[in-house]
C-alpha cells in the first residue's frame, strides 16, 4: 500500500477523515446547534447563552480528527496481515511496474485510489490570488468576517449556512439559475429559501469574470445575467468541483487513458484501459461519496483476485447534502424519467403534514417520490427534511428492490417519526393527506 497523498491536507485517511466529512460535519453540527438557539423555537426555555469561541470550537474538531485517524485507520493499518505501508508518492514506470521513493515493485495487479482535490476555475487573476478550498476554510482559527461561496452544489451549501449560522456575512455565487441544479426543481427552491433564512445571499446566474482585491478586501468580478457586478469579502472559497490526483502517477507509463472529464477512464468492472491496473474512488469522477469508493475499492479487489465481473448499479446510490434542513436523493428524478420514456407521477408532500416534524418545532422540508404511472413502481426518492440523510435509505431500499408506493404503504412506521414522511408520500398519490389522522394505513 503507497499511501503517501497527494492532497496536502489529507494525510493517512485521506480526503474524508482529515478535510472532508468528519471535520465539516462536526462544524455543521455546532454551527446548527448555534443556530437553534438563535430559532427559539421552543417557548419556556433561555436562549440567551449563545455565546460561542470559534478557536476551542476549531481545537475539538481537531481533536476529534486525529482520534478517529488513530482508531479508524492507524490501528486498523497495523492489524492488516500481509500489508506493508509505504508513506511514499507512487508513480508507473511500466504497466506492472512502480516506483515509491527509492523502491521498484513489480505487481501482477495494481488499484489506484489516489483521489481528487479542488479545482479552480480559469478566470483572470486566479493564478496571484489567495482563496480557500474546503482544506484551508476548515483549517480556519479564526472566523472571517465576510465570506464568498463560488459554487451552489453540496460543498458550496455547506460551507455557505455553516459559516452564516456563526455569523458571517456570506454571499454564494451561482452559475445556474438554481443551486443544486441537477436535484428536482422543488428540493432546490425550497432549501434556497432556507438558506436566505440562515443568512445566505444566493446570487444565481452568475458567470466569473476574475478576482482581485480592493479596498483591503478580496472581489470577485461576475457578470449576473447581462450585468455586471463586483463581490467583495474577506475571503474567497471555491467550491467548484473537483479534479483527479493523477500528476504524479505517470499514467503514460502504464497506457491509462483519462477520460473527457480528465479522470481516469474505467469500465463497468472499474478496470483501466491498461487492464490489468483498476481505479475506484474520486479519481475516477463523480459521484464522489466516501462509501461509494469503499464500494468501489472492494468490487475491484473482487473483479481482481476473484474474477468476479462485478458492476455497481449507480441508481441505487444515494446523495446527501448536510446543509440543514438536510438533502437527500436516490433514484432518477422526475425529468431523467420523463426523458426515458417511461409515464412517470410525482406526488411532493411537505414535512409539515408529518406529526413529529410539528413536535420538534420544525415543519421545513417536503418530500417527492417519483413513480412509474403504471407499476406503481419507486423509481426515485428526494427528500429534504431535518435528517433527511438518514430517512433516505428507506427509499434506497425501494428502488434497489423495486418496491411499489403500496410496499410502503402496506409497512407499518414507527410513531411518531420523522421516517413516516415517506409514507405519507406515499400515501400522497391516492389521497389529501392534510386531511388524514396520525397513523392512517
Amino acid at each position: 500500500m503507497i499511501g503517501k497523498n497527494a492532497t496536502e491536507g489529507a494525510i493517512l485517511g485521506g480526503t474524508c477523515i482529515n478535510v472532508g466529512c468528519v471535520p465539516s460535519k462536526r462544524l455543521i453540527t455546532v454551527s446548527t446547534f448555534v443556530d437553534e438557539l438563535k430559532a427559539r423555537r421552543f417557548a419556556g426555555v433561555d436562549y440567551d447563552q449563545g455565546r460561542f469561541d470559534y478557536a476551542k470550537i476549531a481545537e475539538e474538531k481537531d481533536r476529534l480528527v486525529s482520534e478517529l485517524r488513530a482508531e479508524k485507520y492507524k490501528n486498523v493499518l497495523e492489524n492488516l496481515e500481509n500489508v506493508t505501508y509505504l508513506n511514499e508518492v507512487g508513480s508507473f514506470i511500466g504497466k506492472n511496474t512502480l516506483k515509491a521513493g527509492a523502491k521498484e515493485i513489480n505487481a501482477k495487479n495494481v488499484l489506484i485510489a489516489t483521489g481528487a482535490k479542488a479545482s479552480m476555475p480559469a478566470i483572470k487573476g486566479i493564478e496571484k490570488a489567495k482563496y480557500l478550498t474546503n482544506e484551508e476554510a476548515l483549517s480556519l482559527k479564526k472566523l472571517p468576517e465576510s465570506l464568498i461561496v463560488v459554487g451552489g452544489r453540496a460543498l458550496g451549501l455547506e460551507f455557505a449556512q455553516l459559516f452564516a449560522n456563526l455569523g458571517v456575512e456570506v454571499i454564494l455565487l451561482q452559475r445556474s439559475d438554481r443551486i443544486i441544479p441537477n436535484w428536482e426543481p422543488e428540493l432546490s427552491n425550497y432549501l434556497a429559501r432556507y438558506l436566505k433564512e440562515s443568512g445566505v445571499d444566493i446570487v444565481t446566474n452568475a458567470t466569473l469574470v476574475g478576482i482581485g482585491s480592493r479596498n483591503g478586501l478580496k472581489s470577485i468580478t461576475a457578470r449576473v445575467k447581462e450585468t455586471e457586478a463586483v463581490f467583495d469579502a474577506e475571503e474567497i472559497l471555491f467550491a467548484t468541483g473537483r479534479t483527479a490526483n493523477v500528476e504524479k502517477l505517470n499514467l503514460n507509463a502504464a497506457g491509462i487513458q483519462l477520460n473527457e472529464r480528465h479522470f481516469i477512464k474505467v469500465d463497468k468492472t472499474l478496470k483501466t484501459t491498461a487492464g490489468s491496473v483498476y481505479a475506484a474512488g474520486d479519481v475516477t469522477g463523480e459521484p464522489m461519496l466516501e462509501t461509494l469508493a469503499a464500494k468501489e475499492g472492494n468490487t475491484a479487489t473482487a473483479n481482481i483476485f476473484e474474477n468476479a465481473n462485478k458492476t455497481i448499479n449507480m441508481n441505487e446510490v444515494p446523495s446527501a447534502i448536510f446543509t440543514y434542513p438536510e438533502a437527500a436523493m436516490v433514484g432518477m428524478t422526475e425529468e431523467q424519467v420523463i426523458k426515458s420514456g417511461i409515464k412517470c407521477s410525482c406526488s411532493p408532500m411537505e414535512f409539515k403534514f408529518v406529526a413529529k416534524a410539528a413536535i420538534i418545532g420544525d415543519t421545513r422540508g417536503l418530500a417527492k417520490i417519483v413513480i412509474d404511472n403504471k407499476t406503481k413502481r419507486i423509481l426515485g426518492v428526494h427528500i429534504l427534511a431535518p435528517h433527511a440523510a438518514d430517512l433516505i435509505h428507506e427509499g434506497v431500499l425501494a428502488v434497489k428492490f423495486g418496491l411499489t408506493i403500496d410496499d410502503i404503504i402496506d409497512t407499518v412506521h414507527v410513531f411518531p417519526t420523522l421516517s413516516e414522511g415517506l409514507k405519507l408520500a406515499a400515501q400522497a398519490f391516492y389521497e389529501d393527506v392534510s386531511k388524514l389522522s396520525c397513523c392512517t394505513v
